[in-house]
């Protein structure tokens, strides 16, 4: 057993330092980034933020919003292909977990979008536990079998194993995050996890040493905690209750009270586990929480929010473009991060 002492910090424990800028609009801001990436030849190119491959809020209707902005939709791994056959392959990602079936239904997914003459180009191997032996060894298949993929993978927290997905895995994104979720319960179930600013600077710096890219899974909450999550060098932000409880989300509407409600729950929850599998594992706990979330109407007015929030910390810190916002942040440890008079 050891103990680290070093101090871990979570979007709520910092600020961004504003700087004198030249900047006068935030019409100025460009937020579309291009990537290469080390294994794949693909190159993307739009607005870096992924919405979580939850079945509660990656639905069609979803991606047909977030494309327009050219944002990327991760399906959760049970998507029917019928559904999304006319999707631009650009701006979805199929997911999968990592037994022999996943990967066989993965494959027939990709076959079947290639009958409809398109090629998949990300993959996403998901995860709870980044760290299982048989991750490495899955990715290594995926990407002998298909070679010219985005191929990501995770969840993980640490250097090494960031490392050992890109330079063994032959991973080209890892995603970064453990227990940050909002309706994850893992670090209440198990105890494990890592604040989630200080899980991407130390991903970030691993994997752009290796040449590839992360992405910050969890933990947003604010407009603001996206730009923390690009300045602390995140490539890719993914999220889940910021897209959650809108009309483009699945399910019907819940009356309760003169409200409506939509219902939102993690993939590891029992309310997931009873859908596809029949009920929790007697192996296994539910590792996440089903809440019930106001409806919030159109997803359009929240992406136009949460944008616009990212571009205006652009220009109080100078940064002209997105991929510009690492090196222009500086953090402030403070212990309060907004006034809560008023709830």
């Amino acid at each position: 057993m050891r103990i680290e002492t070093d101090i871990k910090l979570d979007f709520s424990d910092v600020l961004i330092r504003p700087k004198r800028t030249t900047m006068s609009s935030r019409s100025n801001v460009d937020l579309i980034r291009q990537y290469e990436f080390p294994y794949s030849p693909i190159k993307w190119s739009g607005i870096p933020i992924m919405t979580s491959n939850m079945d509660s809020v990656s639905t069609l209707e979803m991606y047909k919003e977030v494309s327009r902005e050219r944002m990327i939709t991760v399906f959760h791994k049970y998507i029917d292909i019928e559904l999304i056959k006319d999707c631009d392959t650009d701006y979805y990602a199929l997911s999968t977990g990592i037994s022999d079936n996943d990967f066989n239904r993965l494959s027939a997914k990709i076959n079947k979008i290639r009958v409809y003459g398109k090629h998949v180009k990300f993959i996403c191997v998901d995860v709870a536990n980044g760290y299982m032996d048989k991750v490495v060894p899955f990715c290594k298949r995926i990407r002998e079998m298909f070679p010219d993929v985005v191929l990501i993978a995770g969840n993980v927290v640490t250097r090494e194993m960031v490392e050992e997905l890109i330079i063994n895995g032959k991973v080209d994104i890892v995603k970064v995050g453990i227990g940050s979720g909002s309706v994850c319960t893992t670090r209440l179930q198990t105890g494990v996890g890592m604040p989630q600013l200080s899980a991407i600077i130390e991903c970030a710096d691993a994997a752009h040493g290796c040449r590839g890219h992360i992405i910050s899974d969890g933990g947003i909450v604010y407009p603001g905690d996206i730009s923390k999550a690009f300045g602390s060098g995140a490539d890719f932000v993914m999220m889940g209750s910021i897209f959650a409880g809108h009309a483009e989300c699945a399910g019907e509407l819940i009356e309760e009270d003169g409200k409506e409600y939509k219902l939102f729950y993690g993939m590891s929850s029992d309310t997931a586990m009873n859908k596809y599998h029949g009920g929790v594992a007697k192996h296994r706990s539910s590792e996440g929480k089903t809440v019930k979330v106001q409806y919030k109407g159109p997803v359009k007015d929240t992406i136009q929010d949460f944008l616009g929030g990212v571009r205006s910390t652009c220009t109080y810190v100078g940064a002209k473009r997105l991929k510009d916002l690492p090196k222009c942040c500086t953090f402030i440890r403070v212990n309060n991060i907004v006034n809560k008079i008023y709830g």
